[in-house]
């Protein structure tokens, strides 16, 4: 494959100017290299979401290909369906796409996720990750990490840890599981274009930071993203038939250095203002332990 650079990168737009989604929003740069990395062939699926909010009220929206809206819980289900009236059709030339939230994937969506990825059904699935239920006011999910205050989480924030989708994913033997950064969007625009030459479920994780939920300045978007990986909060990577590859920043940061402090990123953020020490040295405990696994998996530890 070949690399590309914001030189060759596609002029053509999928995705034009004007939606409803908040100033800054990550989600509207993700999908516009998602949409491009598909050439536009694809017809993408989508539970209540902000994505639902981005593509508007029929019959006005700013988002070229097909959309279907389907209930919360059923988006791995609809995609599941749209695959098998293409191929009853005969039609190849489209990919499905189902994408949905942390809320969507994590939570509500996760049963129909499973039994898509069980059946080795034939599309792809992208999960955009802001931490929460952020299109209903920034609500806990399985995603929201420990310390921080959401709409239904004691003063002092939530108190797990985010659960691991992709580790999740990767245990059901999919061909490919892979993480990326709406910061990094070249990165991500190759691992859609990977998951495109494959077959069977192939499931995408995109870090998207959000300016209201996250409390942090509408401008100051690509910066946490940069600075969730330097902190090795938000690791880059894929998972190609079992073989794992740390990817763009955390490859450079795995080659050149340690991670950044994490109280670097927290303290940019408004949602973790009420952090204890003692949870702070736990995150930053928990974050080490986890680089330091990927190190191992790559074979640079």
């Amino acid at each position: 494959m070949s690399q590309v650079n914001a030189v060759n990168l596609t002029d053509k737009e999928y995705l034009l100017p004007g939606n409803r989604l908040c100033p800054g929003c990550a989600l509207s740069l993700a999908y516009r290299h998602i949409l491009k990395a598909l050439d536009g062939q694809a017809i993408v699926t989508v539970p209540a979401s902000c994505l639902t909010v981005l593509h508007g009220m029929y019959p006005v929206t700013s988002v070229t290909v097909p959309c279907v809206n389907t209930p919360f819980a059923s988006v791995a289900a609809s995609a599941t369906g749209l695959v098998a009236g293409l191929k009853a059709v005969g039609r190849k030339d489209l990919t499905v796409v189902a994408i949905a939230g942390d809320g969507g994937t994590h939570d509500i969506g996760i049963q129909a996720l499973s039994g898509a990825a069980e059946r080795r059904d034939d599309f792809i699935y992208i999960c955009y990750d802001n931490e929460g239920y952020m299109n209903t006011g920034n609500q806990r999910s399985g995603s929201s990490p420990m310390g921080a205050v959401t709409g239904t989480t004691p003063i002092l924030g939530k108190q797990q840890h985010p659960e691991d989708i992709v580790a999740i994913m990767e245990a059901h033997g999919v061909p490919y599981a892979a993480t990326a950064n709406a910061s990094y969007p070249l990165d991500l625009y190759q691992k859609v274009r990977k998951a495109m030459s494959m077959s069977g479920l192939r499931f995408i994780h995109v870090y998207s930071p959000c300016p209201p939920g996250w409390g942090f300045p509408f401008s100051d978007t690509i910066k946490i993203g940069e600075l969730a990986v330097q902190t090795g909060w938000s690791v880059l990577y894929e998972v190609e038939n079992g073989v794992f590859r740390l990817t763009a920043g955390s490859e450079a940061l795995a080659r050149k250095g340690s991670p950044a402090p994490l109280k670097d990123f927290l303290a940019k953020q408004g949602r973790f203002n009420t952090i204890t020490e003692e949870t702070l040295r736990e995150l930053q405990d928990w974050v080490t332990a986890r680089w330091q696994r990927y190190l191992a998996r790559a074979g640079l530890a």
